[in-house]
Protein backbone atom coordinates (compact mmCIF):
# COMPACT_ATOMS: atom_id res chain seq x y z
CA UNK A 1 0.00 0.00 0.00
CA UNK A 2 1.46 3.37 -1.20
CA UNK A 3 0.96 6.47 0.57
CA UNK A 4 -0.29 9.15 -1.21
CA UNK A 5 2.80 12.20 -1.36
CA UNK A 6 0.44 14.78 -0.61
CA UNK A 7 -0.60 13.29 2.00
CA UNK A 8 2.57 12.34 3.24
CA UNK A 9 3.75 16.00 2.76
CA UNK A 10 1.24 17.31 4.51
CA UNK A 11 1.59 14.93 7.67
CA UNK A 12 5.29 16.22 8.02
CA UNK A 13 4.40 19.62 8.12
CA UNK A 14 2.05 18.95 10.73
CA UNK A 15 4.84 17.49 12.68
CA UNK A 16 6.87 20.70 12.39
CA UNK A 17 3.91 22.84 13.13
CA UNK A 18 3.25 20.10 16.52
CA UNK A 19 7.05 20.59 17.35
CA UNK A 20 7.55 24.57 17.00
CA UNK A 21 4.18 24.82 18.78
CA UNK A 22 5.13 22.71 21.58
CA UNK A 23 8.42 23.83 21.73
CA UNK A 24 7.57 27.74 21.75
CA UNK A 25 4.71 27.35 24.28
CA UNK A 26 7.05 25.45 26.93
CA UNK A 27 10.21 28.21 26.12
CA UNK A 28 8.00 30.76 26.65
CA UNK A 29 5.13 29.69 29.20
CA UNK A 30 6.76 31.33 31.96
CA UNK A 31 6.12 34.83 30.03
CA UNK A 32 2.64 33.67 28.77
CA UNK A 33 1.35 32.47 32.13
CA UNK A 34 2.73 36.57 33.36
CA UNK A 35 1.35 38.35 30.78
CA UNK A 36 -2.12 36.57 31.11
CA UNK A 37 -2.17 37.28 34.67
CA UNK A 38 -1.66 41.02 34.05
CA UNK A 39 -3.53 41.19 31.27
CA UNK A 40 -6.30 39.74 33.45
CA UNK A 41 -5.78 41.88 36.12
CA UNK A 42 -5.50 44.87 33.78
CA UNK A 43 -8.92 44.62 32.40
CA UNK A 44 -10.30 44.82 35.96
CA UNK A 45 -8.47 47.56 37.14
CA UNK A 46 -11.79 49.92 37.39
CA UNK A 47 -13.74 47.40 39.15
CA UNK A 48 -11.10 46.07 41.98
CA UNK A 49 -13.06 47.91 44.52
CA UNK A 50 -9.83 50.45 44.65
CA UNK A 51 -7.32 48.43 45.11
CA UNK A 52 -5.35 48.31 41.53
CA UNK A 53 -5.84 51.82 40.80
CA UNK A 54 -8.54 54.25 42.94
CA UNK A 55 -11.39 56.00 41.82
CA UNK A 56 -11.57 59.58 40.46
CA UNK A 57 -12.46 62.07 43.22
CA UNK A 58 -14.65 65.06 42.61
CA UNK A 59 -12.94 68.66 42.80
CA UNK A 60 -15.02 71.70 42.99
CA UNK A 61 -15.09 73.04 39.86
CA UNK A 62 -15.07 71.71 36.45
CA UNK A 63 -14.20 75.35 35.09
CA UNK A 64 -10.55 75.66 33.66
CA UNK A 65 -10.66 79.48 34.32
CA UNK A 66 -11.28 78.72 37.96
CA UNK A 67 -8.54 76.62 38.30
CA UNK A 68 -4.64 77.11 39.34
CA UNK A 69 -1.81 77.33 36.57
CA UNK A 70 -0.78 73.88 36.22
CA UNK A 71 2.62 74.56 37.80
CA UNK A 72 0.73 75.45 41.57
CA UNK A 73 -1.06 72.42 41.16
CA UNK A 74 2.44 70.54 40.59
CA UNK A 75 3.95 71.68 43.88
CA UNK A 76 0.78 71.41 45.69
CA UNK A 77 1.14 67.50 44.61
CA UNK A 78 4.78 67.44 45.59
CA UNK A 79 4.73 69.03 48.75
CA UNK A 80 1.65 66.61 49.12
CA UNK A 81 3.98 63.87 48.34
CA UNK A 82 6.45 64.60 50.51
CA UNK A 83 4.45 65.07 53.22
CA UNK A 84 2.27 61.98 52.93
CA UNK A 85 4.63 59.54 51.09
CA UNK A 86 8.22 60.12 51.80
CA UNK A 87 11.04 62.91 51.81
CA UNK A 88 13.18 60.55 49.89
CA UNK A 89 11.68 59.07 47.74
CA UNK A 90 12.20 60.67 44.30
CA UNK A 91 9.23 63.13 43.38
CA UNK A 92 9.35 62.48 39.62
CA UNK A 93 5.90 63.47 37.97
CA UNK A 94 5.66 60.44 35.04
CA UNK A 95 2.63 62.34 33.74
CA UNK A 96 -0.44 64.36 34.05
CA UNK A 97 -3.89 63.14 33.44
CA UNK A 98 -6.50 66.35 34.08
CA UNK A 99 -10.00 65.36 34.73
CA UNK A 100 -11.41 68.75 33.99
CA UNK A 101 -15.12 66.83 34.14
CA UNK A 102 -14.11 65.58 37.53
CA UNK A 103 -12.73 69.17 38.44
CA UNK A 104 -9.32 66.87 39.60
CA UNK A 105 -5.37 67.01 38.50
CA UNK A 106 -4.07 63.28 39.09
CA UNK A 107 0.00 63.67 39.70
CA UNK A 108 1.30 60.33 38.62
CA UNK A 109 4.89 59.43 39.95
CA UNK A 110 7.52 56.96 38.51
CA UNK A 111 7.90 55.41 41.89
CA UNK A 112 3.37 54.24 41.25
CA UNK A 113 2.54 56.98 43.35
CA UNK A 114 -0.60 59.18 42.39
CA UNK A 115 -1.92 62.43 44.30
CA UNK A 116 -5.31 63.79 43.15
CA UNK A 117 -5.51 67.55 43.86
CA UNK A 118 -8.78 70.07 43.58
CA UNK A 119 -7.79 71.78 40.23
CA UNK A 120 -9.44 74.97 41.41
CA UNK A 121 -8.35 74.94 44.99
CA UNK A 122 -5.38 72.88 44.59
CA UNK A 123 -6.31 70.75 47.81
CA UNK A 124 -5.42 67.09 48.46
CA UNK A 125 -8.46 65.17 47.14
CA UNK A 126 -6.63 61.31 47.44
CA UNK A 127 -3.36 59.86 47.78
CA UNK A 128 -3.08 56.56 45.68
CA UNK A 129 -0.67 53.35 45.62
CA UNK A 130 -1.12 53.19 41.81
CA UNK A 131 -0.69 48.90 41.39
CA UNK A 132 -2.15 49.11 37.88
CA UNK A 133 0.50 51.42 36.60
CA UNK A 134 2.69 48.66 37.94
CA UNK A 135 1.15 45.65 36.87
CA UNK A 136 0.64 47.35 32.99
CA UNK A 137 4.91 47.49 33.87
CA UNK A 138 4.94 44.01 33.71
CA UNK A 139 2.67 43.27 31.19
CA UNK A 140 4.74 45.18 28.46
CA UNK A 141 8.12 44.49 30.19
CA UNK A 142 8.75 48.52 30.85
CA UNK A 143 9.28 47.53 34.88
CA UNK A 144 12.58 46.25 33.49
CA UNK A 145 13.44 48.99 31.66
CA UNK A 146 12.40 51.53 34.82
CA UNK A 147 14.46 49.54 36.70
CA UNK A 148 17.89 49.23 34.77
CA UNK A 149 17.10 52.82 33.52
CA UNK A 150 17.28 52.11 30.30
CA UNK A 151 16.44 54.85 27.23
CA UNK A 152 14.34 54.39 25.05
CA UNK A 153 12.65 51.39 26.42
CA UNK A 154 14.42 48.94 24.44
CA UNK A 155 13.97 45.69 27.10
CA UNK A 156 9.95 46.79 26.29
CA UNK A 157 10.43 46.87 22.77
CA UNK A 158 12.08 43.28 22.38
CA UNK A 159 9.93 42.03 24.75
CA UNK A 160 6.97 42.91 23.05
CA UNK A 161 8.26 42.13 19.97
CA UNK A 162 9.17 38.42 21.30
CA UNK A 163 5.44 37.54 22.69
CA UNK A 164 3.79 39.57 19.62
CA UNK A 165 5.61 37.10 17.35
CA UNK A 166 4.89 33.88 19.72
CA UNK A 167 1.08 34.67 19.95
CA UNK A 168 0.94 35.00 15.83
CA UNK A 169 2.78 31.98 15.61
CA UNK A 170 0.62 29.97 17.74
CA UNK A 171 -2.45 31.21 16.14
CA UNK A 172 -1.22 29.98 12.98
CA UNK A 173 0.34 26.64 13.82
CA UNK A 174 -2.85 26.16 16.09
CA UNK A 175 -5.27 26.75 13.65
CA UNK A 176 -3.18 24.36 10.99
CA UNK A 177 -2.90 21.58 13.65
CA UNK A 178 -6.92 21.91 14.06
CA UNK A 179 -7.53 22.27 10.13
CA UNK A 180 -4.80 19.69 9.12
CA UNK A 181 -5.86 17.03 10.51
CA UNK A 182 -9.72 17.45 8.71
CA UNK A 183 -8.51 17.95 5.72
CA UNK A 184 -6.28 14.73 6.25
CA UNK A 185 -9.14 12.68 7.00
CA UNK A 186 -11.10 14.34 4.03
CA UNK A 187 -8.73 12.79 1.33
CA UNK A 188 -9.22 9.58 2.67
Amino acid sequence: MTRNPRKKKQAKVLRTFRKVHRVTGATLFVFFFVVSISGLLLGWKKNSNDILLSKTYKGTSSELKKWLPIDSLYLNAKQYFEQHISKELPSEVDRIDIRKEDGTAKFIFKNYYGIQVDGATGNLLHIERRRSDFIEGIHDGSVLDVYFNTKGNPIKLIYTTIMGLALLLFTITGFWLWLGPKRMRRRT
